[in-house]
């Protein structure tokens, strides 16, 4: 495939072939699934991908950037497309955590960029038929979407590169297809439905790169609600999660109320009843190493109610997806000598948890449900430990 415009080229050769008629023709099987417009001949495909270096531009209109070093702000390292996979499963996940600080114009910076497309974007249908085929290669029991389906939308992300005679060659790195749903009263709740990072490029933070840049589109569109995700595998969700939360954590209003004044350095106390900075009225404080901050805590435990809600509107999360990040950040500050601040914690976890669960709970002994919501907190609270552990 071209890297650039994903025009494709197959050749098939063969010492032998079995003959009969049970016997599979993979040739004529694998073309089912590609364009149409592939190319006849190996001439003809490396005449395309000479051409595309010089004409290939992303459709659509660019919502999203960001520049790295072409070392990856650490140390010097290959063109990604050419470096083998069995490399890129020993390269280090977090190479881009503190990149040097770099622009667009340096010398050696790569930018890479987020487009918005739809079906109506000149020239997107036929691509999509060329970029949906990683689909079936990357995401278990993935399958086409319908092209009938009016309604998708879609990200994608592109690698610019500057040759040596300034020409600007853009490659193929991912996407995501995304479905808007109607959302009561009068919004819309957009869906992450498919997301694909291409090989020569994972395990180098591109994937939280895009899903940023999709969470990012969602809050500055007036025409979404929310954003949701449509069944994700366990390493999404961790990509998820740590975005999310990072997106939070970088709020400085959010952290504030959050936290209270002092921010990230505080240790979270029972708000509301007798734990150790508990003040005459019964309300207890977030405290930092310096003693009492300014203002409450509104993570609680327990969390505000109304406050939660106000920032999850705003930051246009998912509900339950939201409730979750509240609870690691409440966590990730709890007062771990504190028994009453431990106690609300697990109530507030665990009534979620109830909510969530609740029909099958009720075919339970009360006992039961007692030790099942017990045996799910502790697993819960493992694997919000677990994410940010992630985050250090």
């Amino acid at each position: 495939m071209a890297s650039g415009s994903l025009r494709q080229f197959v050749n098939v050769e063969q010492t032998a072939r079995l003959t009969g008629t049970a016997i599979d023709d993979p040739e004529n099987t694998l073309y089912q699934y590609l364009s149409d417009d592939r190319s006849k001949s190996r001439e003809e495909f490396l005449k395309c991908v000479e051409e595309d270096a010089q004409t290939f531009k992303p459709m659509g209109k660019r919502i999203y950037s960001y520049v790295r070093h072409k070392d990856g702000g650490k140390k010097a390292s290959k063109d990604p497309r050419d470096t083998t996979i069995g490399k890129l499963k020993e390269r280090n996940s977090n190479v881009d955590s503190h990149p040097r600080p770099i622009d667009e114009g340096d010398p050696d910076a790569i930018v890479y960029e987020v487009y918005h497309v739809n079906w109506a974007t000149p020239g997107f249908l036929e691509y999509h038929r060329r970029m949906q085929i990683f689909i079936l290669l990357y995401i278990e029991a993935g399958s086409y979407i319908q092209e009938d389906e009016e309604k998708w939308e879609f990200v994608t992300l592109f690698e610019r590169r500057k040759r040596k005679d300034g020409t600007q060659v853009y490659h193929f790195v991912g996407y995501s297809s995304l479905y808007p749903f109607y959302f009561y009263p009068d919004s819309t709740r957009l869906r992450l439905s498919q997301f694909v990072i291409v090989g020569p490029y994972q395990k180098q933070g591109h994937g939280s790169a895009l899903y940023k840049a999709i969470h990012d589109f969602v809050i500055s569109s007036s025409a979404f609600a929310e954003l949701t995700v449509e069944d994700p595998s366990e390493d999404f969700e961790d990509l998820r999660d740590k975005v999310d939360l990072r997106t939070l954590l970088n709020h400085k209003e959010f952290i504030q109320e959050a936290y209270g004044q002092s921010g990230h350095n505080v240790t979270l106390r029972r708000q509301g009843g007798r734990g150790k900075q508990a003040n005459k009225e019964g309300n207890d404080e977030a405290a930092s190493g310096r003693g009492k901050v300014g203002s409450k805590a509104m993570l609680g435990p327990p969390t505000k109610p109304k406050w939660a809600e106000h920032w999850r509107k705003e930051l246009k999360f998912a509900k339950r997806q939201y409730d979750r990040l509240i609870e690691m950040l409440i966590l990730r500050a709890l007062d771990a000598d504190d028994e009453a601040t431990q106690r609300a914690f697990r109530l507030q976890v665990k009534a979620r948890l109830k909510s969530f669960n609740f029909e099958t709970l009720m075919q339970l002994e009360q006992d039961e449900q007692y030790d099942k919501l017990e045996e799910t907190f502790q697993s819960v609270k493992e694997g919000y430990e677990r994410v940010l552990n992630m985050l250090k």
